[in-house]
Order: C-alpha cells, then structure tokens, then sequence
C-alpha cells in the first residue's frame, strides 16, 4: 500500500536505490526530492543536469515532476516530457527495453510539440531528435545506459 498524508494524498516514504526502484521499509536508500519540493525553473534544470551526470536519471525526473506540478500551467507539457525521457532513461538503466522506448517516445513527442520555441534556452527540437535515435537504438537493442544519459544531457544544456 502507498503511503499517504493526512490528507489522503500519495508520497513517496518508502526508501530508493541510486536507480529508483523500491526497497524495503526500513533499508537505507538514497535522498530523495521532498514531496512539497517547489524548484524554479532553473533550478529545476541544473539539479536535473547535476543528477544525470551522476547517472540518477530516476532522480532527475522527480525534480522535473516536480516543476511540472508547481510550475506554470503552460509549461506542464515542457517539463512532463522531460521527466518522461528521464524515466525513459531510467527503464533503459534496469533493461526494461518496451518500458524505454514508450517513455522516450511519449517524452520526445511532449517536447516536438513546442517547435522552434527554445524556453530557458533548451534546444527542444535537437533534443527530441536526439530522443528518438536513442529509441531507435533502445528498439534495436543496441543502448547503452551511460552513453544515452549523456546524449540527453548534452542536449539538456542550454542553446
């Protein structure tokens, strides 16, 4: 059963590994975003960058979550996307290959929504490009989880 506030809402007690999965109650995980986390969005953007480069893309995409639940409405299809190549990226590091190449395609597809527009100076067309050879990689099997966390970090600096 998920843990709840007193308010009935779900979060996220339970103890990580460095690549998000579940541990027992009670082991030692690693720190997690606090579920009343509000980042800005730069802020939002340069812990994601530090977390991948740490290879925690599971990580980054709770901070990105978390912008996405606490930033601007209008922004919600930029940062859900992010998030979702990040659990992209994290399907990838635990070998779930489908889990991968859905969350990759539904993130990419977020982001190809914006166009040419470049918010917070992101490259978002390189990056969904970017997005999708990794899919076609994931679809072959050919990836690697190190190699496609640092082609998305590449593309997640600033143009």
């Amino acid at each position: 059963m998920r843990d709840r506030d007193k308010a009935g809402r779900p979060r996220n007690a339970r103890p990580r590994d460095e690549y998000g999965r579940p541990l027992p109650r009670g082991a030692a995980g690693v720190p997690r975003v606090p579920d009343d986390y509000a980042p800005g969005a730069r802020q939002a953007l340069d812990e994601a960058r530090r977390l991948l480069a740490a290879e925690r893309p599971f990580h980054a995409h709770e901070v990105l979550e978390a912008r996405w639940k606490t930033g601007p409405s209008d922004e919600r299809e930029l940062w859900q996307g992010l998030a979702q190549i990040c659990v992209g990226l994290t399907h990838v590091q635990r070998g779930n290959l489908p889990g991968a190449a859905a969350l990759l395609t539904r993130g990419s597809a977020r982001l190809g929504a914006y166009g040419s527009r470049q918010p917070y100076g992101l490259d978002l067309r390189a990056l969904a490009l970017a997005t999708d050879r990794l899919t076609a990689d994931v679809d072959a099997g050919e990836v690697d989880a190190s190699d496609a966390i640092t082609t998305v970090l590449e593309h997640l600096h600033e143009g």
